[in-house]
């Protein structure tokens, strides 16, 4: 590790701009919601305290609905969403936060800070931004 790079906490580069939606809203919601706040991937909600956080991306879309010829009215987010998920701490270092995106093969992972997401990142903020910090 260089000693004189400065530790860059997942918080420095974290997005803070993320939309959520509820396991039991269709995908077509999902989809309407995902074009409007142009992103690709969503928080799935909590259904109560003892419940964990879940992603629904494109891709899943793709593989759960659109590849088997679904109507996305007729398909609940919960069925095709991954729950749990693989949540980091906004205080990791973005090095460990690389390596576990890296160990794991993850597209994003919420950053959840006392129970409630405050954000989310992705290889490319850990990259674009976090890198950048350090030139």
């Amino acid at each position: 590790m260089n000693s004189s790079a400065k530790i860059i906490r997942v918080s420095d580069i974290m997005k803070t701009d993320f939309s959520s939606i509820n396991g039991s809203a269709t995908v077509k919601e999902a989809l309407i919601l995902m074009k409007a706040n142009k992103t690709s991937v969503l928080i799935v909600k909590k259904r109560h305290d003892y419940d964990d956080y879940g992603l629904v991306t494109c891709g899943d879309i793709a593989r759960h609905v659109l590849a088997k010829d679904k109507a996305p009215d007729r398909v609940n987010v919960y069925e095709i969403m991954t729950c749990p998920v693989i949540q980091v701490n906004p205080e990791m270092d973005i090095r460990h936060c690389s390596r576990l995106f890296s160990n794991y093969n993850l597209v994003r992972a919420p950053v959840v800070d006392n129970g409630q997401v405050v954000g989310m990142v992705s290889p490319n903020s850990l990259v674009l931004e976090g890198m950048y910090k350090n030139l």
